[in-house]
């Protein structure tokens, strides 16, 4: 608090009284002078265009700097609002669509602790919590065992709710050999890991706490009060005059109008700040404009420490591993199984347990000939540009044509003339979190498969997970259900168009990074995403399970060897394995 003397509270009072009674005679003066001000003002602007583009892109920015010193630029400083309103833009959903979206709601709802606000010591602790294994009897192949597992807090006490998000997998590191299992929330403290028994060996347990149960909540919390914690930019430009502003999937109005690019086909929101001097269809590129800082309370950040709570190792309060035998002629592979992953892993190679007859594309040649006569077409993120890369890198006589495309960006394509080869990748609209992508490159997935023929020539592949992990998930579901009715409409036309969607997968994290791009956010859009498309004539790659069972630490672009079991899957899928006609 500020104190005045007697003296300068007197001194300052008797300045008011002098304004107060000489300030009435002025007000015609000041009253001539603004109007001058404002009429030497409007020459100028009706002038402007007599100016030259320089002198007024000099004015501009000279404006602009001014501003920027009296007040942060918006779009560093997002503005603090409730975001979760912005699931109920765009179209409104029938009633059918409206009870599916409740059903996948509640299909992924997360238990919550009956306590919320918990300190740390209380939190889930994987250095003090345990598993065991179950007593297996005798195991063979074709059969599973279980494992138990008991989470424990800080203080070393058993916890009593569930909610801890944990992963597990099976392996042999002499086999190369890697299977994911899956985990059972009795949501007392208590969990249940069923593993599918696949190749004879010792096996191994590897158990992991991705967050507990109280980090779940923050990440929850975050998802429905800061979607905008990653905010978005556009460049407008005219000539010399441009301008930045701030872009999101809804903005609040404020005092500033807003351009509107809603998707007049899919009605997907999608909003700018107005330029204050130039139109709305000036704008020239979308980018990232980064992350939102100090999201979290003091207790909230103690939940995300790395190497202590985040993708931390749970170990076996015995022994951690079992001998498998070969199966028997009398077991039946897959018997009462409470879990059948989508594959494994065996000498390195992924196994799909249905579905199609894995082939190994080793070489340029095998995959140009398997290729021959098709046309891919590759839309998503940037998990799926890896493919189009690998494939690129991988097949010399595939040549790309240069767009001047920004760097990891595109779109690409790539033509082999000789063998009738066209390969495409786009980025799907947005958000999206690249650097710069320029806004007539930014079309929205069901679109371009609308623009498609289609046929038996056709590849489609589709990956959109990664960059609506900030949102509620509603957005997600609005978007895949876009998606959904265009495969449909592709595939009523023509269905022999072959289908292909990449699903999510795991990822390196860090407390910064599980505020944007958690596991557990992934594993919430896997489910919907998996839920949607069920039943439909297309085709999963499995990148949740292809990561989780493999050795490799987990990344968000997978290193080499997974990209290669996935693009021999894609393509076993292209030129699948001929059945042998039966001798009449």
């Amino acid at each position: 608090m500020t104190h005045c003397s007697v003296g300068q509270k007197d001194d300052r009072e008797r300045k008011v009284e002098t304004m107060e009674k000489y300030l009435p005679k002025y007000v015609p003066v000041f009253t001539l002078l603004a109007l001058s001000g404002l009429l030497f003002l409007l020459w100028n602007i009706t002038s402007l265009e007599s100016w030259n583009c320089q002198t007024a892109s000099t004015f501009y920015q000279l404006q602009n700097s001014i501003q920027s010193v009296l007040k942060t630029s918006e779009f560093l400083l997002p503005v603090e609002f409730n975001y979760s309103f912005c699931a109920h833009l765009g179209q409104e959903p029938s009633a059918e669509e409206a009870r599916e979206e409740n059903y996948l709601l509640k299909s992924i709802a997360w238990p919550e602790p009956s306590i919320l606000g918990l300190p740390l010591r209380q939190s889930s602790d994987p250095a003090q919590s345990y598993y065991t294994i179950q007593d297996p009897g005798e195991l063979q192949v074709g059969g599973q065992f279980v494992v138990k597992v008991q989470m424990q807090n800080f203080l070393g006490q058993p916890k009593k709710h569930g909610g801890d998000f944990l992963v597990a997998r099976l392996h042999t590191p002499e086999l190369a050999a890697g299977v994911a299992g899956q985990v059972y929330d009795h949501n007392n403290g208590n969990y249940t890991v069923f593993f599918p028994l696949l190749w004879a060996g010792v096996v191994q347990v590897e158990l992991t706490m991705i967050h507990s149960s109280e980090a779940v909540m923050v990440l929850k919390r975050l998802r429905e009060e800061q979607s905008d914690r990653v905010f978005f930019k556009s460049l407008f430009r005219s000539g010399y005059l441009s301008e930045t502003t701030l872009c999101n999937l809804c903005l609040p109005l404020k005092q500033q109008p807003l351009c509107n690019y809603t998707d007049p086909q899919t009605g997907e929101p999608w909003f700018c700040y107005k330029p204050k001097m130039l139109d709305c269809d000036t704008r020239i590129n979308h980018s990232k404009g980064g992350y939102k800082k100090h999201l979290l309370t003091v207790n909230e950040s103690q939940f995300f420490h790395s190497g202590v709570n985040i993708k931390i190792p749970i170990h076996s309060a015995g022994v951690d591993n079992v001998t498998v035998l070969p199966a028997s002629k009398v077991r039946t592979k897959g018997k009462h199984l409470k879990f059948t992953p989508s594959g494994y892993y065996y000498q390195g190679s992924w196994k799909p347990l249905s579905g199609v007859v894995m082939r190994q594309f080793n070489g340029s040649s095998v995959i140009t000939q398997c290729l021959r006569g098709k046309m891919v077409y590759m839309y998503g993120d940037s998990t799926v540009r890896q493919w189009y890369e690998y494939l690129i890198a991988h097949v010399p006589e595939l040549k790309e044509f240069n767009f001047h495309s920004p760097k990891n960006v595109g779109p690409y394509m790539a033509v082999d003339s000789n063998h009738n080869i066209l390969l495409r990748y786009r980025c799907h609209g947005p958000p999206i979190r690249f650097t710069s992508v320029f806004s007539a490159e930014m079309h929205y997935i069901s679109n371009e498969l609308d623009g498609l023929r289609g046929g038996s020539n056709t590849v489609v592949v589709i990956s959109i997970w990664s960059h609506f992990s900030t949102y509620p998930v509603q957005v997600y579901i609005r978007r895949l259900r876009h998606i959904r009715r265009a495969v449909i409409r592709l595939l009523n036309r023509e269905p022999a168009t072959l289908v292909l969607i990449r699903t999510a997968n795991l990822q390196k994290l860090d407390p910064e990074s599980s505020m944007f791009n958690s596991d557990w956010y992934s594993q919430q859009l896997d489910a919907v995403l998996r839920a949607m498309f069920k039943g439909l004539n297309v085709q999963l790659v499995d990148a949740w399970e292809m990561t989780l069972a493999h050795h490799y630490p987990h990344q968000l672009h997978p290193p080499p060897d997974i990209i290669s079991n996935m693009l021999n899957f894609v393509l076993s899928h292209i030129c699948p394995v001929r059945r042998k006609r039966r001798q009449g």
